[in-house]
């Protein structure tokens, strides 16, 4: 299969997974600190990457990295830690709908990152399908929509949603930049998840609540193994993906989650889908389409 051809699959699985994601979390982390909720994710997602990484290089570890630790430390601390932990702060206190559809205004932010720092071509055709799937997204955002028992605060919520996607495009345009300078997609992916698991540690610490991860119940496991399964597929296909096409492109696909987010939202949360919703659905969908046809052109990429 051609490298365009399946970093452009990869991104599309990573879209339906992220689109799955947001409203199981958002059932998970309804009862459980979002603190101690993402810190236990990243360590065991962390170490799974480490011991694919530890395979990958036949336990050699000077082959292990290929660019200085600041970067792996920055897509740590910025991407694996901080962003996770204000999101999902965010998703507690807002609808599943509008916390996947706030987060896929990603692609806005990576791409103008991309292009100001990596040099990234950007086309006429990327940029138009681009501005159809963002205001798509902002016709959904449009929508008002009163607190409830699952969404206590969304003005506060859609705001940490926000803050949290503008970190993760931070983290994005320097994992690419690692990866162009040959960097396994498995480091990258260590990097992320472990560092950040040592951050949100330090936190739950500082914040005492470690006798919260003694406490969970045998429902509360099943949820984090759940979810840990569902970011493991998600981190995966994602950084695989942006090693092999633009990340202004995958970035893009991703936009498709959220069409997918609040189907599930309908059914798990009984949220309302008024017609404004429905037309920034298709909108999204025409868009992802056009970019699926975009094909990457690399000015320092491999």
């Amino acid at each position: 299969m051609k490298k365009e051809t399946l970093g452009t699959f990869l991104a599309i699985v990573t879209a339906f997974i992220s689109g799955l994601a947001i409203p199981l979390n958002k059932i998970f982390v309804v009862d459980l600190d979002p603190t101690v909720f993402t810190a236990v994710r990243a360590l065991f997602i962390g170490i799974i990457f480490l011991i694919i990484v530890s395979f990958q290089s036949k336990f050699d570890y000077k082959k292990f990295k290929k660019v200085p630790w600041k970067y792996l430390l920055v897509i740590g601390i910025v991407g694996g830690s901080f962003a996770f932990l204000i999101f999902f702060t965010g998703l507690k206190l807002t609808t599943a709908g509008r916390g996947a559809f706030l987060h896929k205004t990603l692609p806005l932010y990576i791409t103008l990152f991309a292009f100001l720092f990596l040099r990234e071509k950007v086309s006429q055709k990327q940029v138009f399908a681009l501005l159809i799937m963002i205001i798509g997204t902002f016709i959904i955002y449009s929508a008002t929509i009163s607190p409830s028992e699952f969404w206590l605060n969304p003005s506060l919520g859609d705001f940490l949603v926000i803050g949290a996607t503008i970190l993760w495009a931070i983290e994005s345009t320097i994992a690419r930049k690692a990866m162009i300078k040959r960097e396994s997609n498995f480091v990258v992916s260590f990097a992320r998840m472990f560092f950040g698991a040592i951050i949100l540690f330090a936190i739950v610490i500082l914040q005492d609540k470690l006798s919260l991860l003694f406490a969970l119940t045998l429902q509360q496991i099943v949820n984090l193994t759940v979810s840990i399964v569902i970011l493991f597929g998600y981190v995966f296909c994602w950084y695989w993906s942006i090693k092999l096409i633009n990340v202004s492109k995958a970035s893009t696909l991703l936009l498709l989650a959220p069409v997918i987010s609040l189907i599930l939202g309908v059914f798990l949360f009984s949220e309302p889908t008024p017609f404004l919703q429905l037309l920034g659905s298709a909108l999204i969908l025409v868009g992802a389409y056009l970019v699926i046809k975009v094909r990457s052109e690399f000015m320092t990429g491999i």
